[in-house]
């Protein structure tokens, strides 16, 4: 495993990061938590230190099954959650809520689902554009919880630039999640410049919501709530034809590294100077030993060039 450092925090996390958002099981097809609990001791067996959840992943089961993975291990990872963003039950839309008496609500109900007294690093899952708390209100309610020991640092999720910069001044903003991988480079310029102010990059939707593990060569017929066609595009045409036209040049690079296409994908996304750790769901230990195994090996500059240039022609 490698590891970065991460931002100005003085943290070292492991370049790959175990993500749950499909583990939470609403509208992500079959899922199994016991072996999503396994899946997530493989990780860590294999040299994982990080850990990101949020309590919007089904009402906040995520949390509960990471709470019940990291048992005995609390001490040993960096653990991520976030807030201003939550849901009452799975048949009901999500609530953005940037609120003080929201933000300390649900800290305490995340330390009782994760079963810590303490989180890494709370952030602001999305600006708050129904209640329109201000970005001091959310940012004050987060420094208190700083203050008080139950969480460490702050971070912002689908945060602009500009976003960001106005949080700034209530507070360090030490991370922020944006989307990211070979099929969504939209907020490159973002991580950038975050990278050069000191603020740490972590990446979701790093396989693309597992199209990019080579897995998926016909257009599935997921079901029409399920987030991968909901909140994703990539398994809609005409962008899927484009996606498998940029596989063919994958599968060339992963046969001549003898290795899955994931592991070229987890390659480039964690190559990249500017992100410090990719966030990847993994529902079985097969798919965590198999990401994790992808930091035995390396891409070249040449071959980074070359899915950089296909990616540039096909999408």
């Amino acid at each position: 495993m490698r590891y970065k450092e991460f931002g100005k925090t003085g943290e070292k996390v492991s370049a790959l990061s175990v993500g749950t958002w499909a583990i939470g099981g609403a509208n992500w097809g079959e899922v199994n938590k016991t072996d999503c609990i396994r899946a997530i001791h493989a990780m860590l067996d294999n040299g994982v230190n990080s850990i990101d959840t949020a309590p919007v992943y089904n009402c906040g089961e995520s949390e509960r099954i990471v709470g019940e993975a990291i048992k005995g291990r609390r001490d040993k990872i960096f653990l991520t959650t976030k807030t201003a963003l939550y849901q009452n039950s799975p048949d009901e839309p999500s609530v953005k809520d940037g609120r003080r008496e929201t933000i300390l609500r649900l800290c305490d109900e995340s330390l009782k689902n994760l079963q810590t007294d303490y989180i890494d690093l709370m952030l602001i899952h999305w600006p708050d554009i129904e209640h329109n708390a201000p970005i001091e209100e959310t940012m004050g309610a987060l420094g208190e919880l700083v203050q008080a020991g139950k969480i460490r640092y702050i971070g912002v999720s689908n945060f602009s630039a500009g976003q960001i910069r106005k949080a700034q001044r209530y507070g360090t903003v030490s991370a922020s999640e944006p989307p990211y991988s070979m099929v969504n480079r939209s907020e490159e310029d973002l991580m950038k410049w975050c990278c050069e102010n000191g603020i740490a990059n972590m990446t979701y939707g790093s396989l693309g919501a597992g199209i990019l593990t080579g897995t998926i060569r016909e257009l599935p017929k997921f079901d029409k709530n399920d987030w991968r066609v909901t909140f994703y595009d990539f398994f809609q045409e005409p962008k899927f034809s484009k996606v498998m036209k940029l596989l063919k040049v994958l599968d060339e690079i992963a046969a001549g590294h003898n290795a899955p296409v994931a592991q070229v994908a987890i390659n480039w996304n964690t190559q990249k100077d500017f992100v410090q750790t990719a966030l990847c769901g993994v529902r079985n230990e097969h798919e965590a030993i198999e990401n994790c195994s992808g930091f035995e090996w390396s891409l070249s500059q040449e071959e980074m060039n070359a899915i950089d240039k296909a990616i540039d022609e096909y999408l």
